[in-house]
């Protein structure tokens, strides 16, 4: 029986405006090599495959492959694999929230109108940048030394490093190399001023195994280690909009928002673009 891939749209002020991600359906005949493979021909920046899970407590299991390897964890491909196993009939255990199993453990989504939102996993690397790392992730992200306020590990998974600027500005100023050492994961946020809907412009590079560095359209891991932060440091409170994309033609809208419980949620919206795609044999 032939697989079924879905291309959704994740975390996009309108359809096309977001992340694209592939979503592989009864997934279990794939060995790993073939959802490489099928993830490296996809070249997005993840494919992720549906599962049944090994935790009775979790609706559903996923894998999430991008073209270098395996991640244990992202935001976009969480959110658009929920979207899409709902939308091929999947019921959650508990109404109005889906648990997700992946490799970082169970993940709480939650249902709020047409918007999905992930609980942001708990920080596995935090603190300040050494001298070094600091050095480094200024020269990969080409920002000006004297805009950057703080930097910081705010890994969830992918190993971010993020550097808060003084403005949203500076972000969009960042020349980026075009080349880093594969695993570069470095991330921009500033502040918007006085903007409208926005608060924080974001924008996230990583180096892909080519070590060609690469924008990435909308990062949800990296908004939640970004949200982590704001609202642990008190820079944030309650909820704030985020945007990300416009210097790659993307236009993504992400809700941060801490709740009476101090749980933290990464939310957007979800597009299906293409269903039901057939895939043939893998090799």
């Amino acid at each position: 029986m032939p697989l079924r891939l879905d291309l959704v749209d994740v975390f996009g002020a309108r359809p096309f405006a977001g992340n694209p991600l592939g979503v592989v359906h009864a997934a279990d005949c794939l060995s790993d090599a073939q959802m490489l493979q099928l993830t490296q021909w996809l070249g997005f920046s993840e494919t992720t495959f549906l599962l049944p899970p090994s935790d009775p407590t979790a609706d559903y299991r996923v894998r999430i492959f991008y073209p270098a390897g395996e991640l244990p964890f992202a935001g976009h491909p969480t959110l658009g694999s929920c979207h899409a196993w709902l939308e091929a009939g999947g019921v959650p255990q508990s109404e109005g929230v889906v648990v997700q199993e992946c490799g970082v453990g169970l993940v709480d989504i939650r249902q709020n109108g047409d918007e999905l939102a992930f609980a942001a996993p708990p920080l596995i690397k935090s603190g300040p940048l050494s001298s070094a790392e600091l050095t480094d992730a200024i020269l990969v992200a080409g920002v000006d030394p004297a805009s950057v306020v703080e930097a910081v590990h705010v890994s969830n998974g992918p190993n971010w490093q993020l550097l808060r600027l003084k403005s949203a500005q500076d972000v969009l100023d960042a020349q980026p190399m075009s080349k880093a050492v594969p695993g570069t994961d470095v991330g921009l946020a500033g502040p918007v001023g006085g903007g409208e809907g926005v608060d924080w412009e974001l924008r996230a590079f990583f180096a892909n195994q080519h070590g060609n560095l690469v924008e990435d359209p909308v990062t949800g891991s990296f908004n939640a280690g970004v949200a982590l932060h704001l609202f642990a440091s008190g820079l944030a409170e309650g909820r704030y909009m985020a945007g990300q994309g416009q210097k790659v033609g993307a236009d993504g809208h992400i809700s941060c928002t801490r709740d009476e419980d101090g749980r933290t949620w990464i939310g957007g919206r979800s597009c299906t673009i293409a269903r039901g795609a057939a895939l043939p044999a893998l090799g």
